[in-house]
This record gives structure tokens, sequence and C-alpha cells, in this order.
């Protein structure tokens, strides 16, 4: 084989790679947005709860030397952050995408005071090992990826329970009517979206080594554009996290030449403006995303 032509293949291989990496965190979050918004709860928390899971894996692994102590208060983080969303959206009826918002800038700020209560730092942890693996393709958080897809996919529309999730979020009232718990239903699916995020949180930490202010820099927002972009679909949403993963890579590839730094930056979230533009009117969102149900008198309009 001529070495121009190896050289191109390797050099596929590492992009190849590149793109995965990057769109781990975003197919975690993007299928758990899924759940949450195909049971009728708007998620913008998603931001939040990614950074709490990538500072409860960074204080779990430095204290414990275990990546899965890491990832199990990974979970615990993002499940707490999800439960007080759910808490304000489902039993509470606050408005989601307020909720959301207040969620992220909290989150933000206890992290922060976290780091310099456990690390005496206000920008970022201590090292720590991550998990150290050869390759992408046998990175145990990488294969949650891949299940959550698979597993997602199926769950929403081949069960009963997204038969009554979907339910929940298409028609609250109707649904409740044939007996479905939709409070329960949309709990349910805040806190799936709450554990995905968290991994996707942890899987940030990992591969940087260290919990640093902010790390998840807009990715959960990201996820949500994926995930509509998807048409709140697990697999279109892993399809659309790929593309964003790709035009991130392309970011990297980028800084090195002509164009300005500054430019080269803005790219992913360039496109993902331009991509929603194109498609978010062709997306049908569940028809009571956003509507918050009153057991047994209405939808509260």
């Amino acid at each position: 084989m001529p070495e121009g032509i190896l050289q191109m293949g390797i050099e596929f291989l590492v992009l190849f790679q590149q793109i995965l990496r990057i769109a781990v965190p975003y197919v975690l979050t993007s299928v758990g947005a899924s759940f949450s918004e195909r049971g009728g709860v708007v998620n913008l928390a998603l931001e939040g709860m990614m950074l709490a899971g990538a500072f409860g894996a960074a204080i779990g692994e430095y204290y414990t030397g275990s990546a899965a102590a890491g990832i199990a208060l990974a979970l615990v983080s993002g499940l707490s952050v999800a439960f007080l969303h759910a808490f304000v959206t489902v039993s509470m009826k606050a408005d989601q995408i307020v909720s959301g918002i207040a969620i992220n800038i909290l989150v933000m700020g206890a992290t922060r005071f976290g780091l310099s209560v456990f690390f005496g730092s206000a920008m970022n942890s201590a090292r720590i090992k991550g998990i150290d693996v050869s390759s992408v393709f046998v990175d145990p958080l990488f294969l949650a990826a891949l299940f959550s897809v698979v597993t997602g996919q199926f769950l929403l529309f081949r069960t009963p329970y997204g038969l009554r999730l979907r339910a929940a979020g298409e028609s609250a009232e109707t649904a409740d009517s044939a007996g479905i718990r939709v409070s329960a239903m949309r709990y349910s699916g805040v806190l799936v979206s709450g554990a995905l995020a968290a991994l996707a949180g942890a899987f940030l930490v990992f591969q940087q080594h260290s919990f640093t202010e902010g790390m998840s820099a807009g990715r959960g927002y990201i996820a949500l554009a994926a995930m509509i972009i998807g048409k709140w679909n697990p697999a279109g949403a892993a399809l659309a996290s790929l593309m964003f993963a790709s035009a991130e890579a392309a970011e990297m590839w980028l800084q090195s030449g002509f164009l300005p730094t500054q430019l080269v930056q803005s790219l992913p979230y360039v496109i993902t403006l331009l991509v929603l533009a194109g498609f978010v009117g062709k997306a049908v969102a569940p028809r009571d995303l956003g509507v918050p149900y009153d057991k047994g008198r209405r939808l509260l309009k």
C-alpha cells in the first residue's frame, strides 16, 4: 500500500475517533432530553445536570481513586438536579424554561463554591486519573452512549412504558383519563435525562482529567438542539449529535489554519443556529410539551 494512502487512512481514523469522542456527551444528553420532552417537560436544565455530574465524578474519583465511584457520585449528583427540576415543574407547576435557567445558574454557582471547599481553587480541581483506555471504542462511557441510543429507541417506541410516557407529553388529560399517572411518567422522563446528562459530565471530566469551572460550556444547549433536530427521537438525536461533533472536530483542525481563531471557535454554534433555522419548523414537538398538568381538573394554559 502506498505510503501516502496509508497516512491518509491513519489521519482519517484519528479524526473519526476524535469525532466519536466529542459526540459522547452530546449523544448521552440528547437521548436523555428525548425522554424528558417526550413526557412533556422542557429541559433547559441539561447544562446544570451535566455540570453537576462532572463535579460529582471529579469528587468521587479524587477521594476514592475509583472511576466507578466517580460515576456513581456523578449519577447521584445529576439525579438530584433532575429531581429538583421535576419537583419544581411537575409538582409545583412552575414555568419549565425559567426553572431550567435558574437551575443552571444555581449549579454553576454551587460547583464554583464546591471547588473552593474541596480543592481550594475557584477554577479547577486537582488532577484525576480518569478511565485509562487505549481507544474510544472500549471506553465504558462510549459504550454506554451507544447502549442509550439503542435502548432509548426501543423503550420509547416498543414498550408500554414508552407509550405511556409519550401519551403524557402528547395529551396529558387523555392519558390521565386512561389511568396513566402523568406526574410519575414526567418525573421518570426527567430523571432519565438527569442520569444520562450526568454520565456525559463524567465523560468530560475523565477526558480532561480534572473539573474546571463551567466545563459543560454550552453542550447541554447544543444537545437540546440535537434532540429537536432529531425530532424528539433518540436515534435522530444521536445522528444530529454526530453532526455537531464533526463541526467541533473541524473547529479544532482549522484553528491552526489561516482563519481567525474567534471565527473558527464560533463554528459549532453558527452551525447549530443554521441547522435549527432550517429544521425546527419541520419538527413537531409533543403537543403538551411545556404545559403543566393539574390532575383531575384541566391543563393549565
